[in-house]
């Protein structure tokens, strides 16, 4: 990836972490919701190093967000980036009966990206967006 591409991932990070926050106050979750899909994304080459970029950018700007961000907020700005950038990138939201636990993270093709596998092996899926 580019040098200036991954340079203006910061400023884009920031503006969809906001934008996350806005849609949450003023819409609730269906405002946060990802709208219908446009069709079928396949992975396209190189695309590795793209979803390296874009949760390297997230984890880099969210110790400088005003406020704490949660892992589904996390993991929402992280797919939608991905998304924008041609990768299929799915949200997967998991969750523990007893005593009750539940995370987000985000996966393309079946492998997570922005956090440890260990969710995925250890956690129901409750929602898949």
């Amino acid at each position: 990836m580019p040098a200036t591409s991954r340079a203006l991932l910061y400023p884009r990070v920031v503006w969809e972490l906001i934008r996350y926050d806005l849609l949450l106050a003023c819409r609730g979750l269906r405002g946060v919701r990802p709208g219908h899909r446009k069709g079928d994304l396949s992975t396209r080459a190189g695309s590795v190093e793209v979803e390296s970029a874009v949760c390297e950018a997230v984890k880099a700007v969210a110790p400088f967000y005003w406020k704490p961000i949660r892992c589904l907020q996390r993991s929402m700005v992280t797919a939608r980036l991905m998304r924008d950038r041609g990768i299929p990138a799915e949200v997967v939201i998991g969750y523990r009966a007893a005593p009750f636990f539940s995370h987000a993270w985000v996966e393309v093709a079946g492998r997570v990206v922005n956090d440890s596998s260990t969710y995925q092996k250890r956690l129901q899926v409750l929602e898949r967006l």
